[in-house]
């Protein structure tokens, strides 16, 4: 525990709990929050209060905490506090916890009237828990919630396995200190295994293997490489995954399409390799066979490769073909789905996917004619009532898509929409009809990326005001 400065407000921010006597007074919302932390850090828990909310009463319940039943008079006060840890005023009643602080202070026991730091003796400052790994943050009790809101931003950043990953470290450290008696190769080992697939075993629960990298590289063996095929969502960079987010911090070389919006590559490692693969219509810069033997080739020397498509690699993203060239060569690899277009697009332009009454199914199609310019599509499946259909990469053919669709059955006067640039800070959404909407995305200069959406749900578009 620190000591006290001129600074009234002082933090306990490695203070160890285990087993020490804590008392709060107060049995109710801002009680609830306070005691939660002190469980995770294993104090012994003595609560003043006339009621407990339904959390507290559960944890008095189960013996977590020990529950006084009174008023926080002076006598119950003076007779709780001696012998405390620590003390927290943490009713809904700022006179009453300026009272109790005022109390502890005079019986030389640290104290905290909750979001008041005048009367404190300490500030408990907002924590991010990962097992053994504690992250604090605290603004000297200037603006709680601003803490709160940073912890959260950080508990976003911290994958949940990073306890296990703590764990595994602190159980092999002897065993690389005697390893490697020098402290730059000790330094070093360390930094290759949080950095490259060691660490993702650990945090995986794997520690079989995360046991077998960390002898490689105390031995001295290059780490071996591995491929992440991650779905970068449909061009928001906010709709990243948390895990896709992680591994684009963590990876050597990064194989991204056309379709990804130049913002999401500023989310990549600064010094990772950037390789353009630009699959687009009519135009590979590499073909995907190619691509496939790049993965496996980088790979093979060690690399961390992150395969970065729009959308989610297992729709239209050729997902598949790569798995399957990386199961064939025996490179270890790894998926993340992503947030795919259709859902992203949808939500973002209003409409809904499905409609309790007019849409109770959804079909993804692509738009991709074959070589001789023919759409071979399931036509009588598409073309049906109490339906949505999606269709990926259909800017070039939609004259044909919507003459197809009205020629097996639907009407033109069937609703259908054109979401070019889908979740991006210039997106468009076009409205129409089989009939019209190609005449619409011609005129209005569509192009890709886009979507088409075809269905009654696109009679239900909603704007937020």
């Amino acid at each position: 525990m620190t000591q006290p400065s001129s600074d009234p407000a002082w933090f306990p921010l490695s203070l160890r709990l285990d087993d020490a006597p804590v008392l709060v007074v107060g049995g109710g919302d801002i009680a609830v929050n306070k005691t939660r932390l002190l469980l995770a850090h294993r104090a012994r828990i003595s609560v003043i209060a006339t009621w407990l909310v339904a959390d507290m009463q559960r944890w008095a319940e189960e013996g977590r905490l020990a529950h006084i039943a009174a008023q926080a008079s002076d006598d119950t006060l003076r007779a709780a506090i001696p012998g405390s840890r620590l003390v927290y005023a943490a009713t809904d009643d700022r006179a009453l916890n300026r009272h109790v602080a005022a109390i502890a202070r005079g019986m030389n026991v640290p104290v905290c009237a909750v979001d008041d730091p005048q009367p404190s003796t300490f500030i408990t400052p907002a924590q991010v828990h990962r097992g053994a790994v504690r992250i604090a943050i605290s603004t000297g009790g200037a603006a709680p919630v601003l803490a709160r809101r940073l912890r959260a931003q950080v508990e976003a950043m911290i994958p949940d396995g990073t306890g296990a990953l703590a764990d595994f470290m602190r159980a092999r450290r002897q065993d690389v200190g005697a390893a490697c008696p020098d402290i730059g190769r000790r330094r070093r080992v360390w930094e290759s295994f949080l950095d490259g697939a060691g660490a993702q075993a650990a945090r995986a629960g794997d520690m079989a293997r995360a046991g077998r990298i960390l002898d490689d590289l105390i031995a001295g063996k290059a780490p071996g490489g591995e491929v992440w095929l991650v779905g970068a969502g449909p061009g928001d960079p906010d709709l990243l995954t948390l895990r896709a987010l992680r591994l684009m911090q963590d990876a050597d070389a990064v194989l991204y399409d056309q379709l990804l919006s130049p913002d999401l590559l500023d989310r990549v490692r600064r010094d990772a390799e950037l390789v353009f693969v630009g699959k687009q219509r009519d135009r590979h810069t590499m073909p995907q066979a190619d691509i496939n033997a790049e993965l496996v080739r980088r790979a093979r020397l060690g690399q961390r490769v992150l395969r970065l498509k729009g959308g989610d690699p297992f729709v239209f993203g050729r997902g598949g073909e790569e798995i399957e060239a990386l199961m064939a060569a025996r490179v270890p690899f790894q998926v993340v789905p992503g947030i795919t277009a259709a859902n992203g697009c949808a939500a973002y332009a209003g409409i809904p996917l499905t409609h309790r009454d007019c849409a109770q199914s959804c079909m993804f199609v692509t738009g991709h004619a074959r070589a001789d310019g023919v759409l071979d599509l399931p036509w009588d499946s598409m073309a049906r009532p109490g339906q949505t259909i999606v269709i990926y990469m259909g800017v070039t053919s939609l004259p044909a898509l919507c003459a197809g669709l009205t020629r097996h059955g639907l009407p033109g006067d069937w609703p259908a929409a054109i979401i070019e640039r889908g979740t991006r800070p210039d997106q468009r959404v076009l409205t129409g009809t089989l009939a019209t909407l190609p005449a619409l995305a011609r005129d209005n200069g569509v192009g890709s990326p886009a979507l088409v959406i075809v269905g009654q749900v696109v009679s239900h578009r909603v704007i937020s005001p």
